[in-house]
């Protein structure tokens, strides 16, 4: 996989759109036969099954929004799948809009997963014997300070092709000097963790001048990546971010060049559409809705599917790979938590506890004060005191802070003006700016 790969990214963008169309059409060719939700949709584009697809008629394929699939649930499961694609395996995730979304994928999905895993570590030319760290999100209980946790490898993506140094990971609803110190005692090679958390950590190492040596790259996943941020780091470690955009539903979307900061569509693994309000396909330098189809994974097919996220197109890329190019993302962004002591923290919003009352369609969290937090929620009906209750007690024990709640309810909790949505978002005032910090 690794050769075809590194032999398919150096292909023409009109050869890549070439193969993309025709395991497209093997996909649709899959779902015409055993996800009846798409027949109709199928049909009304002109798609016939045995005849090749081709650009016209993947246009007219309706696109699958949030809400649709939503409420298709099962109807989008394949009644049968092939043994070759391997056992499936299910995800939940409250993604970009706050809705929550259930999928499913197979072990053949996972397995392009961890191929572009290996192919990002290859684009950068990482030392594989140096120390992986990753501060993220956890299991509550697993892997908190002091100790962390540790593996004796980076992760599967190496197993039988690469010898590597060990992980260690933090969960990063530590204190941010508590990373800071952890840091300094496992001396990594790389860090990788959310773009607001590595902020925070930039800022605390800059005022208390803390350096870490051995680390030669930040990576940085999950949220969007603000220019600032590479600013900073660069300032203070001296260090340059290597960002990745991917989504639960999808797997990877795009990795970042190895020569330039924008990034590179995976289109081996995903078709890739950025569209105008009119559903036309954006040029070099618009900004428009992210459409993605994974094209291996038969268990759930999302053809056509608008994850929620804005993203602006990019001109060719000069070092020559014809993967497509993604300027800029513009996609879910997490503010931090601010505690009655001043300290700051990545919260653990916990998206199960909500999807797990079906009629919760979508919630956001406002931080209005440190003594005032408020949960938006969009649902079929009031919660019983009982639920409320229980969704305040889960936050407040993810957060290891009894913050005082409240719950409103709402028709519907809108984007921001730039497009953006947040599932959880600070008001608290600081250094008098009305923002958190600079």
């Amino acid at each position: 996989m690794q050769q075809q790969l590194d032999e398919s990214q150096w292909l023409r963008p009109k050869q890549i759109l070439g193969q993309q169309l025709r395991q497209a059409g093997a996909q649709l060719e899959h779902a015409w036969q055993h996800v009846p939700f798409y027949r109709d949709r199928l049909a009304t584009a002109g798609f016939v099954p045995g005849c090749a697809l081709t650009p016209e008629i993947w246009a007219r394929i309706p696109v699958l929004t949030r809400p649709v699939l939503q409420a298709a649930g099962a109807a989008l499961h394949s009644r049968e799948i092939l043994r070759s694609h391997g056992h499936i395996h299910e995800t939940s995730t409250s993604g970009s809009t706050g809705r929550p979304v259930k999928v499913r994928g197979t072990a053949l999905s996972q397995f392009m997963w961890e191929a572009i895993t290996l192919r990002e570590h290859s684009w950068h030319r990482r030392d594989f014997a140096g120390i992986l760290a990753a501060i993220r999100a956890f299991p509550q209980g697993k892997a908190v300070y002091p100790r962390g946790a540790q593996t004796a490898r980076w992760g599967l993506a190496m197993d039988g092709l690469y010898q590597t140094g060990p992980a260690a990971v933090l969960s990063v609803v530590s204190r941010t000097e508590q990373q800071a110190e952890w840091l300094q005692r496992v001396r990594p090679g790389y860090l990788l963790t959310y773009p607001s958390a590595l902020r925070e950590l930039l800022l605390h190492c800059r005022d208390k001048r803390i350096d870490l040596p051995e680390l030669r790259e930040v990576r940085t996943f999950a949220e969007v990546l603000p220019a600032a941020t590479r600013d900073l780091c660069r300032a203070v470690w001296g260090l340059k971010i290597v960002d990745m955009y991917s989504t639960q539903e999808n797997g990877y979307l795009a990795l970042q060049c190895p020569e330039r900061e924008h990034y590179h569509v995976q289109s081996e693994a995903v078709l890739l559409e950025v569209l105008n309000e009119a559903g036309e396909v954006c040029k070099p330098g618009e900004v428009g809705h992210v459409v993605t189809t994974p094209l291996l994974n038969y268990a759930m097919p999302l053809i056509r599917y608008a994850v929620g996220d804005l993203a602006e197109v990019g001109a060719p890329c000069a070092c020559g790979r014809g993967l497509p190019v993604l300027k800029r993302i513009l996609g879910r962004t997490r503010d931090m938590l601010v505690y009655p002591d001043g300290r700051k923290a990545w919260p653990l919003i916990g998206e199960q506890y909500y999807t797990e009352i079906p009629d919760v369609r979508q919630f956001q969290i406002v931080q209005h004060a440190v003594d005032d937090i408020e949960l938006k929620l969009v649902a079929g009906r009031r919660l019983t005191k009982e639920e409320e209750s229980t969704l305040f007690e889960a936050f407040r024990t993810r957060c290891a802070h009894a913050f005082p709640m409240r719950v409103t309810y709402h028709r519907e909790i809108p984007r921001s003006a730039s497009g953006k949505y947040q599932d959880f978002r600070c008001e608290v005032l600081q250094n008098g700016t009305g923002k958190q910090g600079d």
